[in-house]
């Protein structure tokens, strides 16, 4: 699967989506965007073993990308995408929040769709059974201070009295990454005298956008677990 060929069997592609999963992958196929490149708005990757993103800004018109169950990690580059405004990283090997959320303000602009679910930096019980409601909260704050555009984070809508919470608190909730001789994990510091309380899924805002997320808080059902993927208008 490294090369130039692909299994045809496996791939998918219509109406400018495109499909290509299951493969064990470590890198984007060269003949996925040589053929596809330049027509794709859609590309789904996931189940695949993608340990690098080299190529991906050959799909010039991309504004969805899904890459769920792969292996990229905290050194993974991304190209740039000025159009891509959904992005799904659930179930990777990413560790450095601080540094994912920089890489991603700069690459892409027009991002209003974002799902980090079982990575170590969203922490939750997906990733972190001593991680607990208050924590991802906090998470949640620092990201929506860094990308203010988002609409979804995870599986839940942003809300306008979260969104107004980042923008005073999320500052003070960014990651502090640990000297280099000291060997502890990534941890998020609460702002100043701050009480987190855990805001409601919105049942009622789900289904208004094609690639909207599952309709409950948290679903994973083990290695090959659909629940945390996209669902279409139609399906629910």
């Amino acid at each position: 699967m490294e090369g130039s060929h692909i299994n045809s069997f496996a791939l998918s592609f219509k109406n400018n989506r495109l499909s290509y999963c299951g493969q064990d992958c470590r890198k984007i196929p060269p003949a996925l965007w040589n053929m596809y490149g330049a027509k794709v708005n859609y590309l789904d990757l996931s189940f695949n073993s993608i340990e690098t993103l080299k190529g991906l800004e050959r799909f010039t018109r991309l504004e969805e990308l899904v890459l769920d169950n792969n292996k990229l990690g905290d050194t993974v580059t991304f190209p740039p995408l000025p159009y891509l405004k959904t992005l799904s990283l659930n179930n990777n090997q990413i560790v450095n929040l601080e540094a994912l959320i920089n890489k991603l303000c700069d690459s892409y602009p027009s991002l209003s769709y974002l799902s980090l679910l079982s990575n170590k930096a969203c922490p939750n019980q997906l990733s972190d059974r001593d991680k607990d409601e208050s924590d991802y909260q906090r998470y949640r704050y620092y990201v929506l201070y860094k990308l203010s555009n988002l609409h979804f984070l995870d599986s839940r809508r942003v809300s306008p009295p979260e969104r107004l919470e980042a923008s005073s608190r999320g500052e003070f909730t960014r990651v502090r990454r640990p000297s280099s001789n000291q060997d502890v994990t990534d941890t998020i510091s609460p702002p100043p005298a701050f009480t987190a309380r855990p805001l409601p899924l919105d049942l009622s805002t789900l289904g208004k956008h094609k690639g909207t997320y599952g309709k409950c808080r948290y679903k994973y059902t083990g290695k090959h677990s659909e629940g945390n993927r996209f669902i279409l208008n139609s399906d629910l």
